[in-house]
């Protein structure tokens, strides 16, 4: 197949699978009940059995079917979830902060647990240049999102990096958007609270390393509630 059927074919395999989709969720089949075959939804949706095979790989992906050897698909789950993008485009701030909050803090207390030498020269080096980042928003949030991350990195926990690296994206835009609003960012108070969840960490210390990273994103959330 050459590279511009396959480009073709995407876009028509997306709007087959949310054809389907739609089918499921209307009742058309039932939760376990098993799907005509290819032959038959070909014509239906208006494509090709491949295209069709493609919506449904779509689809195993999402939860919704599951191709079983030999015994044809069956209907897994009568909806689908959103995907992880379209949740974080659609959370406001202050669902973005909460759910950093529930990221963060349990990061910083493995952290402070299982931080390495390396891992504490990283969030130093992260904590000396959010410092000096404190003027321009934009340069500002990266530099905190960048300190934040070598705490999330310390935890040693590949789980919790990558939720935050997918959430990194929304995050951004939210705290720009947030500290547009505010029109005040950065302030000593503020860098404090970051400088004691680093001495936290360093000195071992799980308790005050959570609550210090808690009470910086709790007082976001209070200045916008």
């Amino acid at each position: 197949m050459g590279r511009m059927e396959q480009v073709r074919r995407a876009p028509l395999a997306d709007q087959a699978a949310e054809l389907l989709l739609q089918r499921i969720r209307s009742g058309e089949w039932a939760l376990g009940e098993k799907l005509p075959g290819e032959t038959t939804l070909a014509p239906q949706l208006g494509v090709g059995r491949s295209t069709v095979r493609e919506a449904i790989r779509q689809l195993a992906g999402r939860g919704v079917l599951a191709s079983r050897q030999g015994a044809g698909v069956f209907v897994t789950a009568v909806d689908a979830p959103e995907d992880w993008d379209t949740v974080l485009r659609r959370a406001g701030i202050v669902a973005v902060i909460e759910a950093r909050i529930a990221i963060e803090a349990e990061a910083a207390a493995l952290a402070a647990a299982r931080r390495t030498p390396a891992d504490l020269r990283a969030i130093r080096r992260a904590l000396a240049d959010r410092a000096e980042h404190r003027s321009d928003i934009e340069s500002h949030v990266d530099a905190d999102t960048a300190f934040h991350r070598t705490i999330v990195a310390a935890a040693h926990n590949p789980v919790l990096l990558d939720l935050f690296d997918s959430f990194t994206p929304r995050l951004r835009e939210a705290m720009i958007e947030m500290l547009r609003l505010r029109r005040r960012f950065g302030d000593d108070a503020d860098h404090d609270l970051h400088v004691e969840q680093a001495d936290a960490i360093a000195d071992r210390d799980e308790k005050a390393a959570a609550e210090r990273g808690r009470a910086h994103l709790l007082t976001l959330r209070t200045a916008l509630l």
